[in-house]
Formats: C-alpha cells, structure tokens, sequence
C-alpha cells in the first residue's frame, strides 16, 4: 500500500490532506472527512478542479491493525454510501 501511495503522490506538486471530522461509526470502522489540496505536475489543474476538495477515508481496523481502506474522493459520496446523510 506505501508503495502504491508514493507512486500516487509523485503526479502531485504539493499534495496535502487534512483531517476535517473523524466519525467512529462502530468497533471496527472510522470515517475520516478530509480536505485535500495540490496541483497536477503534468496538468497544472487544483485538486478541486479534478475531483472536489472534500474527500473521505474509510479505515476498518481490527486489533489495532489497518485492515482495509476505503478512499472517496467526494464526502457526500461516502456518507450516501454509508448512510449517513446529512
């Protein structure tokens, strides 16, 4: 997973990602509302110009361990899916 997430970052000049609200939604999964900035090397266009600022990571963990991670890169998205709707 780090390998691939190095890979991913390297198209970016400046990429960074912030926590917004962290939602314990049962014993085995938190959602992580996000806010997501930086610009494409190749095409010079904003992270919200591709995809929208406001993202989301959903983490399963189990025994303190990442077991799985579920990225949306739209929070209504992920809160539709989720059922939870605001």
């Amino acid at each position: 997973m780090g390998h691939t997430f190095r890979e991913w970052l390297s198209v970016w000049e400046g990429w960074t990602a912030e926590a917004e609200e962290y939602r314990e939604l049962d014993s085995e999964r938190v959602l992580v509302i996000t806010t997501s900035s930086g610009r494409g090397k190749s095409s010079g266009l904003g992270v919200g110009q591709m995809y929208g600022a406001h993202g989301a990571n959903l983490f399963h963990v189990r025994n303190g361990t990442v077991t799985r991670l579920a990225t949306y890169w739209n929070s209504d998205r992920a809160l539709a899916d989720l059922g939870l709707e605001e």
